[in-house]
C-alpha cells in the first residue's frame, strides 16, 4: 500500500510542473504579442512608409452644403429635421464636386424625404443616415471624388 501513495505523488508533481511550465509560457507569449500589437510591428493600422497621409500633405478639401429642414413623413407631431452637411473631398475634384452640387442636393433631399420619426429617432440613426447619404453623393459624384460625408448639425424639431 505504501508504493501506491509513493507512486502517485511524483505523477502530481510532473504534472504540476507541466502546467506550471504552460502557464509561464502562455504569458510570456502573450506579452510578447501585446509589445509586438504596442509597438506596431504586427497588426498595425497605420498607411505603408511610401503612402502620403491627406491630412498632413493638404490633399483633401471641404464642401459644404447649404443646410436643408426636412419635414419627416407619417409622423404625428409634425416634427422637422435640420442637417448640415460637408463632403470631404480630394483636392483635385473639388470642383468637380461644387459643379454637381445641386444633383447632390436633390438625392440628399430625395432620401431625406422619406425618412420617418422612427428612422431618426432610432439610437444609432446618424450612423445610418450618415452611411446611406454618403453612398448616395458617391453615386453621383463619381467613384473616388468624395471620400466622407461630414454631418456637423443634426437636430430634430
Amino acid at each position: 500500500m505504501t508504493d501506491m501513495t509513493q507512486d502517485a505523488a511524483p505523477t502530481s508533481r510532473g504534472a504540476r510542473r507541466i502546467l506550471l511550465v504552460s502557464i509561464v509560457a502562455a504569458a510570456v507569449l502573450g506579452a510578447g504579442a501585446f509589445l509586438a500589437i504596442l509597438r506596431g510591428l504586427i497588426l498595425s493600422g497605420t498607411a505603408e512608409h511610401g503612402d502620403a497621409i491627406p491630412f498632413a500633405t493638404g490633399e483633401i478639401a471641404f464642401v459644404p452644403l447649404e443646410p436643408m429642414v426636412i419635414s419627416l413623413q407619417q409622423d404625428p407631431e409634425n416634427r422637422y429635421l435640420r442637417i448640415s452637411i460637408q463632403l470631404e473631398v480630394e483636392k483635385a475634384a473639388e470642383a468637380e464636386v461644387t459643379f454637381l452640387l445641386p444633383r447632390v442636393a436633390d438625392v440628399l433631399n430625395s432620401y431625406l424625404q422619406a425618412l420617418t420619426g422612427h428612422d431618426v429617432d432610432a439610437p444609432a440613426a446618424m450612423i445610418s443616415v450618415r452611411a446611406q447619404l454618403l453612398r448616395r453623393v458617391q453615386l453621383v459624384t463619381g467613384e473616388g471624388r468624395v471620400r466622407d460625408l461630414l454631418i456637423s448639425e443634426f437636430v430634430l424639431n
